[in-house]
């Protein structure tokens, strides 16, 4: 049950991530305010970091 609940959370992030990368690059493109792509950007970085301590947590365990 753990280990499902653990690729579910994985999956999320890496979708979030994506969604966030997309709405930040093509959002210039669009006309979206800075603010909302400045939003997505920490958005994605705060997933990229989520998704490495992630990764090490399993690594060491």
């Amino acid at each position: 049950m753990n280990d499902s609940k653990s690729v579910l959370v994985t999956a999320s992030l890496w979708l979030v991530l994506l969604v966030s990368a997309a709405t930040n690059s093509i959002g210039q493109f669009a006309g979206m305010d800075g603010t909302i792509r400045m939003i997505a950007g920490a958005v994605s970085v705060v997933c990229i970091v989520l998704l490495i301590i992630r990764y090490v947590a399993k690594r060491r365990a």
